[in-house]
Formats: C-alpha cells, sequence, structure tokens
C-alpha cells in the first residue's frame, strides 16, 4: 500500500490516496500505522476520495477526507490535515483547479490554495461557523444553552472556559498572562477535560490559551491522539472563545509549537483559516506488515 506522510504546522498525517472509493482500513490497523514506534507515525490518517460516490453530498465535492485519529477513531474534521490534502491532489497532478471543495463529516468545505512554480505552499480554508450552542458541542444539558466564560474546575484549579464546535467539539482554557503556556501539564489536563463524560458526552479537544496581544499562544489535546503540535480546528475554536472573551479582536495568529496559523472571523460569520502545507516523504508500506496487523499482530 503506497502512502504518504504530510504535516501542516507540525500536526501529521498518514496520507492514503483511494480514488476509487475500494479501500477499507479497520481502526487497529490504522492506529498501527499512526504509531510512533511500531508504524510510520502520525497524528492521524487521511483517506483522499475523488468526490464522485460515497458519503451523501460528495458528488458536490472535488474529493473526500476520510479522516481518522490515531487511536483509529473517525472523526468530523481536521483543519491543518485538509491542507495537506489539497498540497497532495494539487501537487500530485489530480487537480490543475486552484480552488477546491472538499467533503468533510463536518460538512463541504472551500479551501484556496497559493502555489510558487506549481507546488502548493499554503492554503485558506473556510471552516465554516462556529457554534456555541450545547447540543453542536456534545455537552450535557439545555441543548440551545452555551457555555462561554463559566468556571471550569480541572484537577486543582479553575480555568475560564467556552466551548465551541467547529464541526467537532472543542473546550477552551485561558491562562492567566503570569503563567508559562510550555510549563503546563497539558497532558495530565488535557485528558481530564477529554473524558469529562458527565459534561462531554463524546469527549472533546482541548486548548489551552495564553493572550499576548494580537497573538494566540495555544498548546492544545486532541480527542483520541494527545497533545500535538497543532490543531486547525483547535485553532478556529481559540480565536472565536478568545474574541468573545475579549482579549483579541476578529483577526489574529495562533501560535502552536509547530508554528503559526492566521485566522479571521469574518462578518457573516465564517472562520477563515489560512497556513502551509508540507510533503516529507512517500513510500510503501510491507504487504507482510499490513497483514500481519490486519490480523491484530505487527507489535
Amino acid at each position: 500500500m503506497r502512502f504518504a506522510k504530510y504535516h501542516g504546522t507540525g500536526n501529521d498525517f498518514v496520507m492514503v490516496e483511494d480514488l476509487e472509493d475500494r479501500l477499507r482500513l479497520d481502526p487497529e490497523v490504522i492506529a498501527l500505522l499512526c504509531d510512533r514506534r511500531f508504524g510510520v507515525g502520525a497524528d492521524g490518517l487521511i483517506r483522499v476520495v475523488r468526490g464522485d460516490g460515497g458519503m451523501d453530498g460528495l458528488s458536490e465535492a472535488d474529493f473526500f477526507m476520510d479522516y481518522y485519529n490515531a487511536n483509529g477513531e473517525v472523526a468530523e474534521m481536521c483543519g491543518n490535515g485538509i491542507r495537506c490534502l489539497a498540497k497532495l491532489v494539487y501537487d500530485g497532478g489530480l487537480t490543475n483547479a486552484g480552488e477546491l471543495r472538499i467533503a468533510t463529516r463536518a460538512g463541504l468545505k472551500h479551501l484556496v490554495l497559493e502555489s510558487v512554480d506549481g507546488v502548493v505552499k499554503r492554503v485558506t480554508v473556510d471552516m465554516g461557523p462556529p457554534s456555541l450552542e450545547r447540543k453542536a458541542v456534545g455537552m450535557s444539558g439545555e441543548p440551545t444553552d452555551t457555555f462561554v466564560g463559566q468556571p471550569l474546575k480541572v484537577g486543582e484549579r479553575t480555568f475560564t472556559a467556552t466551548a465551541v464546535s467547529i464541526g467537532n467539539p472543542h473546550c477552551v482554557l485561558f491562562l492567566e498572562a503570569s503563567e508559562d503556556l510550555a510549563r503546563l501539564d497539558v497532558p495530565r489536563l488535557g485528558s481530564i477535560v477529554e473524558n469529562m463524560s458527565d459534561l462531554f458526552t463524546g469527549r472533546t479537544n482541548v486548548e489551552f490559551v495564553k493572550p499576548v496581544g494580537h497573538l494566540l499562544q495555544t498548546r492544545v489535546w486532541e480527542r483520541g491522539s494527545g497533545e500535538t503540535f497543532a490543531c486547525g480546528t483547535g485553532a478556529c475554536a481559540a480565536l472565536v472563545a478568545s474574541s468573545l472573551a475579549g482579549f483579541v479582536g476578529r483577526e489574529a495568529q495562533v501560535r502552536f509549537p509547530g508554528g503559526v496559523l492566521d485566522l479571521r472571523w469574518t462578518p457573516d460569520d465564517h472562520v477563515m483559516m489560512t497556513g502551509p502545507a508540507v510533503c516529507v516523504y512517500e513510500g510503501e508500506i510491507d504487504e507482510e506488515w499490513l497483514t500481519d496487523a490486519s490480523r491484530g499482530g505487527a507489535r
């Protein structure tokens, strides 16, 4: 099986072309492919399908992004991954269009590609409108209520928190100006919030944000993947939550350990995200390894 390794601001993916929608990978195989010791190593896997069949609404799209977290779970959307998909199909000659419509489980996304000498360097994604209602975030409580600027006890401390859906659920936690984001125990705190099953019925992604002027310094704990170097939907959630809190306006840069994304929340309520996409290498999975993995071995 052929694959490619891509990343967007350090958020990395195993990319598999399956244009005719024939390949089916078990969650256990995906988890092994994403394993950094026993497999390729990645934050998730993306299967690339042509937009002429498959899921509902796919006929309106140029391609479909079939995205899975590193643990093999199906996920709705990935902002960094969708930019990587755009680079793969353009640089690989599968399209010559400078604008693409990509189907995801969070709906149809419109992308604008920035290329230099025929190679995509940056991509802008219309991530759509954010939603603050509990039912969209997958929170318990009154479905139409919101959770904005509310206290949330996590372990031994209490954060000011805002819940946002960008097609997938996010809980944004704000740090004090005097705190050192680099020293924060994100794996412990993020795991606690992700698994607050009494509050987040389907678990949640978690952003820890320290606003510094127009820059949002951010670390992220992704549902099903753990701490990652960046998260596109998380950057959108960070902007929306920070704007509602009055820390920034409707535009900001979000700085992750893996790099910077440019965010803009438009007057018509769409969140626009711009960032890089990088191809690291291409390769082929050993057939014996893949067979063993499919049978529950390879580890």
